[in-house]
């Protein structure tokens, strides 16, 4: 057994009480505005509409997916909130030493904004809120992220898997979930190179790449590793992996391995459910929500 596998065991997940969550969401909140009031000129704010020179990753994730118990208007209204989120986000420049803030430039997503009401989840399930379904973007340059040598500062995932796995084509554990406005994702640019975050909503899908002002000099490869689910002591089961950033030159040449993140959840399905049970047209991580 590895030494990872020889974790504590996850306690049971403790249910706030309203008071509880909004006094939390006020003392949490209030120190993330005042972080960004005293860092303020660390972070990206500049656009740029023409896109850097070289493409360093792209990813896109499909918009519309049918999910168990999960009505399509929280879906399609989710596609209007992220062509609002788009606009604060596309060609946005990060240079040397800048820090890249999701809600520093998105700000609360509310009604007067025109953002409606999609799906989040919480406590384990999921809920129509106003601006919902904005993770889908963040998981997006989450994912995008970790193949450059841009530095992930700050990255969020939920306490539960709501969801089961169906034709995954990514690790579990492989998004960055955002709440607003203390549960940010924030990227550190630690380089000598400019960068610049490209989004769109196509079609079909959401669509992003991440360019920069000099040639790539490095590849980048995610792996997982010491995947398991565990059943608890207190009667549910928990899952549990760990993601890998493996760095590469541009000759295929292996250089480093970096843990990105561990990720434990407690899971909200049965661990042994077949494959017909858990079919929920391709879900994965990065288009959940």
């Amino acid at each position: 057994m590895s030494e990872s596998e020889r974790e504590t065991p996850m306690e049971k997940p403790k249910v706030r009480g309203k008071l509880r969550q909004k006094a939390g969401m006020l003392y949490y909140g209030t120190q993330r505005k005042l972080l960004w009031i005293k860092q303020k000129k660390q972070f990206a704010k500049e656009y740029n509409e023409t896109p850097l020179p070289y493409k360093y990753a792209s990813h896109s994730t499909i918009l519309l997916r049918k999910l168990k118990d999960v009505d399509m208007y929280l879906q399609e209204n989710k596609i209007i909130n992220l062509k609002i989120a788009v606009k604060k986000i596309n060609g946005i420049t990060i240079k040397p030493g800048e820090v890249f803030s999701y809600w520093y430039l998105i700000g609360k997503p509310s009604a007067r904004k025109g953002y409606v009401d999609g799906m989040v989840l919480n406590n384990g399930g999921f809920e129509a809120a106003t601006g919902g379904g904005l993770c889908q973007l963040s998981n997006l340059i989450f994912w995008m992220t970790i193949h450059t040598p841009l530095t992930v500062i700050e990255r969020h995932r939920h306490g539960y898997d709501v969801f089961p796995d169906s034709n995954r084509t990514q690790p579990f554990g492989s998004g960055a979930t955002c709440f607003y406005p203390h549960g940010d994702l924030m990227i550190l640019n630690n380089t000598q190179d400019t960068y610049q975050i490209m989004v769109k909503v196509g079609k079909k899908n959401l669509e992003g790449e991440i360019r920069v002002s000099a040639e790539p000099e490095y590849k980048f490869e995610i792996k997982e590793e010491n995947h398991r689910m565990v059943c608890e002591f207190w009667g549910g089961y928990t899952r549990h992996n760990e993601i890998y950033q493996l760095v590469y030159d541009m000759d295929d040449n292996f250089i480093e391995k970096n843990l990105i993140v561990k990720n434990s959840a407690v899971m909200m399905y049965s661990p042994f459910l077949s494959e017909t049970a858990t079919r929920i047209d391709e879900s994965d991580d990065n288009n959940l929500i």
